[in-house]
């Protein structure tokens, strides 16, 4: 099965005066952070309420340096249920955004155009739905959802062998 997995992000930015210009850095910064490894992450502004529920603005300002609310959004191929989907899409954007908060908002699943299951469809493709020129990526997406979508436990083997030898 396929998924969508919407993240939410907490971005910080330094040196702003408004919010309008500390969400363009905001959404700058991370779209450098994730490429050219994860240009198929869909980034955009994310959604805050008042308690009373009142629409906030993205970003919250305190002495010219802002928290930003972005949404990071990705297709999962080949996941065997959503919280495995999750996973992969926190631990994939996780990497590349360094001591950025994480927090999976949705996961929904994709049906497939014919409305059946994805039982005979091994093939990653990207989110644009444009499959030319991108062939690295859907290659190395496809080994990475090969990898990842291997047993959990085979997951957990490298890290643990990892912190022995740093040990």
């Amino acid at each position: 099965m396929d998924c969508r997995v919407v993240v939410e992000a907490a971005i910080p930015v330094y040196d702003v005066t408004t919010p309008d210009e500390a969400i363009r850095i905001a959404i700058s910064k991370t779209g450098e952070m994730l490429n050219p490894d994860l240009s198929y992450v869909e980034i955009s502004m994310g959604s805050r309420t008042s308690p009373e529920g009142e629409e906030l603005s993205p970003a919250f300002i305190a002495a010219d340096e802002a928290l930003v609310a972005l949404e990071l959004e990705m297709t999962v191929f080949n996941v065997e249920r959503e919280q495995h989907a999750s996973r992969i899409a926190r631990k994939e954007i996780g990497q590349r955004l360094d001591n950025v908060p994480l927090k999976v908002l949705s996961v929904e699943e994709i049906e497939d155009e014919d409305g059946e299951g994805d039982e005979d469809d091994d093939e990653a493709g990207n989110e644009d739905g444009d499959d030319e020129g991108d062939e690295d990526e859907t290659t190395a997406e496809s080994a990475e959802g090969s990898a990842d979508g291997a047993d959990d436990d085979e997951d957990l083997i490298p890290e643990f062998d990892e912190l022995v030898d740093d040990g």
